[in-house]
């Protein structure tokens, strides 16, 4: 896949067939319990308790989540939305058995998404990937929350610098991240997290294991909704 030179494109332009074919090895199986010092069985336990059974997933990875959590029913209606065509082909292809549906899309742009609005939607290992500051990062939550039902909940994570005591081996490999482009979270911290998240939402928790934000928000508020309405 040739690189998309937009906003957002560089930290999902790394995402190519052979990093994913590693990346359950290294990110969920190495990365998560050892540097960033929260285990990939803690996150798979947030998503089993905000998946619904019409969600949409954002920046899908490899389909991890979405193959290994419990859905409240045998046949959940599933989209998977990501700027790299890769990680959909990926995802769409583990998950076949719930025949989901594609967008290709940049979540920093408006979206116009077919079954709209959603009662989940998932923006794992999102944020940290995105360019500029938490106040430049709620353009995606805006144009997320335009496609959530209202009693509906965005759920994710995100790795954060000014969380919580890191080692020397986590503040090395952040700060080459960030120099490669495939993070932009030096400015983020817990508390420009929450900010963002109380722009857009009036029932908002985050909790720190290590050097991750696990997050969810609720109850949106109606006068931060910029985008309008897809067409189904």
């Amino acid at each position: 896949m040739k690189p998309q030179f937009a906003p957002g494109a560089a930290g999902q332009a790394v995402y190519t067939p052979a990093v994913l074919a590693l990346y359950d090895a290294w990110v969920l199986g190495v990365s998560n319990r050892w540097i960033w010092k929260c285990p990939t069985s803690r996150l798979l336990e947030h998503y089993d308790r905000h998946v619904s059974d019409h969600h949409l997933d954002v920046g899908v990875g490899t389909g991890y989540y979405l193959d290994k959590c419990r859905f409240p029913s045998a046949k959940p209606r599933i989209t998977l939305l990501d700027l790299n065509a890769s990680s959909l082909r990926v995802a769409s292809r583990r998950i076949a058995r719930f025949q989901p549906k594609v967008h290709q899309a940049n979540v920093l742009e408006p979206l116009t998404i077919a079954d709209s609005p959603f009662d989940s939607i998932g923006l794992m290992y999102v944020l940290h990937c995105l360019p500029g500051t938490m106040a430049d990062k709620q353009a995606a939550l805006a144009h997320l929350q335009a496609h959530l039902a209202p009693d509906g909940t965005l759920f994710g994570a995100t790795i954060l610098p000014g969380g919580a005591p890191s080692s020397r081996v986590a503040r090395w490999l952040m700060a080459r991240y960030n120099r490669r482009g495939i993070f932009a979270n030096l400015d983020d911290s817990p508390a420009s997290l929450r900010a963002a998240l109380e722009t857009h939402f009036t029932a908002v928790t985050v909790e720190m294991v290590g050097c991750v934000a696990i997050f969810a928000a609720r109850r949106a508020r109606s006068d931060s909704l910029t985008c309008s309405q897809p067409i189904a």
